[in-house]
């Protein structure tokens, strides 16, 4: 009797398991094209496209150290780029997906192509009934090793005052 329950439970816990990955792997197939809708609609200039596919408190991170904003602040940014017909076009060469283990939220990172060359992206998402969107994003240039040193000399003179302000409390 008690090797049947074992049994038992053993062929319950492989199926849970195994519909947790199917379910993850259409999640992340969900995730992909999401990621790559929202990165061509800036590209096309599409701005309700870009932003429905971000929750109402999403945050945003960008390039430079004073760009952090709320989705509103974001769109505010954002509107005289999408104004003008294209806003920004970065195209995915690499991404990566993970999962909590409710499967209601994910992370990723990514390698981008950018007018600023090789950037990455990641984020945190949320799955709203069906849908997936993006609650956390941050864009971030790369360095490489290499260049650090001349890349530190030419920002040293503008975040050198950023940095005075950050330390004091200011912004």
């Amino acid at each position: 009797m008690k090797n049947i329950l074992l049994l038992s439970m053993s062929v319950l816990l492989c199926s849970a398991f195994t519909t947790l990955k199917v379910e993850q792997n259409k999640d992340k197939g969900k995730i992909n094209m999401m990621l790559d809708s929202w990165h061509k609609a800036a590209a096309e200039a599409k701005h309700d496209d870009y932003f429905n596919l971000m929750t109402e408190d999403a945050i945003f991170i960008g390039t430079d150290a004073t760009e952090n904003w709320n989705k509103t602040e974001f769109q505010a940014f954002a509107k005289p780029y999408f104004d003008k017909g294209k806003a920004w076009n970065f195209t995915a060469l690499e991404r990566h997906i993970y999962f909590d283990k409710s499967g209601k939220t994910a992370w990723f990172d990514e390698l981008l192509n950018t007018q600023m060359k090789i950037c990455r992206g990641s984020g945190v998402l949320v799955k709203i009934g069906k849908d997936w969107k993006i609650k956390h994003y941050v864009l971030s240039m790369t360095v490489p090793n290499d260049n650090v040193n001349e890349v530190v000399k030419i920002k040293a003179p503008i975040e050198d005052a950023l940095l005075i302000n950050l330390q004091k409390g200011e912004r």
